[in-house]
């Protein structure tokens, strides 16, 4: 039975089949999330992996090895800058999960983490930002319901991870599903 849980906890510890990045889309290293996965999966390497595929567009999301992380991937998410909501922020920030899920089933990934995707230095609102997130994962789940996948959102901060749980009880989504 597939599942989705809030915890606090570091993303780049996780014992998890995949994290997720929230990337930026030319695949470079970057600060908040990004720069800590890289620096745990060694910067040089996920760089280089990075390059080899170039760039990533906003809504979409590509997969690499995880190299030094527990983790044995890494899929790149990349997210909208908020800009005030008029400028298809919802509808990408939604395609962002839903391609990470999308691309964790063809590459036979059971478990994945991810940060809350756009919610720090690309500004979108966090509130907001949790019902994109957690409605994407609650439908692909329901979309595929042959398929097990575990799904955990990492977050460091006691705030926002109050606000997910009740995002999650808003959103009628029980931590396992």
């Amino acid at each position: 039975m597939s599942s989705i849980t809030i915890q606090k906890t570091s993303i780049t510890g996780l014992q998890v089949d995949a994290i997720v990045n929230a990337a930026n889309s030319r695949l470079m290293n970057g600060g908040g999330v990004c720069g800590a996965i890289f620096q745990a999966a060694g910067a040089y390497e996920l760089q280089a992996a990075c390059n080899k595929i170039g760039k990533c567009n906003t809504g979409n999301a590509v997969i690499t090895p995880g190299f030094k992380l527990p983790a044995k991937y890494v899929i790149h998410a990349v997210g909208p800058i908020w800009n005030g909501g008029a400028y298809n922020e919802a509808q990408l920030l939604y395609s962002a999960y839903k391609q990470s899920l999308k691309v964790a089933k063809e590459n036979g990934i059971h478990s994945i983490a991810f940060p809350l995707i756009s919610a720090g230095i690309y500004g979108y609102p966090h509130d907001e930002a949790w019902r994109k997130a957690l409605q994407s994962c609650k439908d692909f789940i329901d979309a595929n319901k042959d398929y097990e996948i575990d799904i955990v959102f990492a977050v460091i901060d006691d705030a926002i991870l109050a606000l997910g749980k009740k995002t999650m009880t808003d959103l009628n989504i029980a931590d396992k599903m």
